[in-house]
């Protein structure tokens, strides 16, 4: 199966800039595609520079959804949101004070990337950070989700007036130029040790963090609902906050351990198994029902203590299919076209969230999430336009502010969709609760309300 290579760098213009990032382009380019990818053939997409967060998100999108294994190359400067104080990799026109608008959100990557098979995806990064997002980094992972492998590392602000250079992707190109792979963690390291002799690594933000590795894939056996199972309440969008149970707000990023200043280590955290129990039984007298026995004589011995172990559960058959990790299993699905089977299983796993945790719950909303994804790659934006309405309005009534990410990143994407929906009716439908909710979530790009009522006008008049 091809793989596929991104090739982004990216990085301010004018004196905010702290490293060359695009310099590394030329080197990378001259890697035979085979060799970036790691497969037997593979197809390249080169980004360099680029001036919207937008265009950057369309072609991760694209690489995203694409069979077989992708690989990113990502080269360029990180800086914060100053209002929401999140990482964002800067772009042509990106400033410490425009950044939230002008920057790509460093957490879309991690969104972008959820819905693909554990292992099949990897990040190779060489960032730079300016001096108020490298003491954000000393105390706050850079998470780029679950199931990718990332290696690389960022690099502290240079000297001033000093542009940088992506010395550590330069070496990954040169490694690689050789016409061999290796294994991403060994090439990881022998960069590292390439252009430790010449630049500061020891004061770099070191990153490691090793993908789950693909299994094969076995038959899909859903999540057991609890008992007794609860009504599971619809969601609707625009409900009223007081239909829905108030959770804790769902978190920007998962758990990590804390950052040591020089190093910043990710590795996933094995589920753990539950331990084996004993129970102490202590011989004592007999049941009345049997006859009893004439009096032993006092023994001044201690009394005896029987340990019984209590037999845990039968083994599993082994013709029993193993439950496997749903979003694998719904990732196939998707990739050999069963959009149906794979809105079925993730509808499943929905509605035991919901029966679980409340239909307004983290785990039900992120079901809900992964409808809307499968909605907008089966086609459907209908679909698609009415579960993020669903999402955004479910997050805003457990309390969740209209800035946060995953509020935002909801209204977003049902916009996106609601410009896809050719019918009028339909669009002029969704749009009206579209507009609503703009009134209350603006995002990120000026004039997103503006140009969900013009379009409502130019709907009302084609009738």
């Amino acid at each position: 199966m091809p793989g596929t290579v991104l090739l982004l760098a990216a990085a301010p213009a004018g004196k905010g800039c702290l490293v060359d990032a695009a310099s590394v382009l030329p080197v990378l380019a001259a890697v035979p595609p085979p060799v970036l990818s790691g497969t037997e053939t593979a197809n390249v997409v080169e980004l360099a520079d680029p001036l919207e967060p937008q265009a950057v998100l369309t072609r991760l999108r694209a690489a995203a959804t694409a069979p077989g294994p992708l690989t990113v190359f990502v080269a360029g400067q990180l800086q914060l949101d100053r209002r929401q104080h999140l990482p964002h990799l800067a772009l042509a026109r990106s400033t410490p004070a425009t950044v939230r608008y002008t920057g790509f959100p460093w957490h879309w990557f991690r969104e972008e990337l959820r819905l693909r098979p554990p292992g099949s995806t990897s990040l190779v990064v060489d960032l730079h950070a300016d001096a108020e997002t490298w003491e954000w980094l000393l105390a706050n992972p850079l998470d780029s989700g679950r199931t990718s492998a990332v290696y690389g590392r960022v690099a502290p602000p240079p000297n001033r007036r000093t542009v940088a250079g992506p010395a550590y992707m330069k070496a990954v190109a040169t490694l690689l130029r050789s016409g061999h792979r290796p294994p991403l963690d060994q090439l990881h390291q022998q960069a590292l040790a390439r252009i430790a002799p010449e630049s500061g690594v020891g004061t770099d933000i070191v990153l490691t963090a090793q993908a789950p590795a693909q299994a094969p894939m076995p038959a899909y056996v859903p999540s057991p609902p609890p008992s007794p199972a609860p009504t599971a309440q619809a969601l609707v969008p625009g409900a009223p906050s007081a239909s829905l149970p108030t959770p804790e707000p769902a978190p920007v990023s998962s758990a990590s351990p804390s950052l040591a200043p020089t190093a910043q280590v990710f590795v996933p955290s094995a589920p753990r198994s539950p331990a084996p129990t004993a129970q102490a039984l202590v011989s004592s007298a007999p049941p009345a029902s049997r006859p009893t026995p004439e009096p032993a004589p006092v023994s001044t011995a201690p009394p005896t203590l029987v340990l019984t172990p209590v037999p845990g559960p039968p083994p599993r058959p082994a013709h029993s299919p193993v439950p496997v990790d749903p979003h694998a299993a719904i990732t196939a699905a998707v990739q050999s076209g069963q959009h149906r089977d794979a809105d079925a299983l993730a509808a499943l796993e929905e509605h035991g969230a919901m029966r679980a945790h409340g239909p307004a719950s983290p785990e039900a909303l992120h079901w809900s999430e992964v409808r809307a994804d499968l909605a907008m790659l089966a086609g459907d934006p209908v679909r698609s336009c009415r579960t993020w309405l669903t999402v955004a309005s479910a997050r805003l009534g457990a309390g969740q502010t209209p800035e946060t990410p995953a509020v935002e990143a909801a209204v977003d994407r049902a916009h996106h969709q609601w410009g896809q929906i050719r019918d009028a009716m339909l669009a002029r439908e969704l749009g009206s609760a579209l507009a609503e909710l703009r009134s209350r979530v603006p995002g990120r790009r000026r004039g997103a309300l503006a140009n969900v009522h013009q379009r409502l006008k130019e709907l009302q008049v084609s009738g």
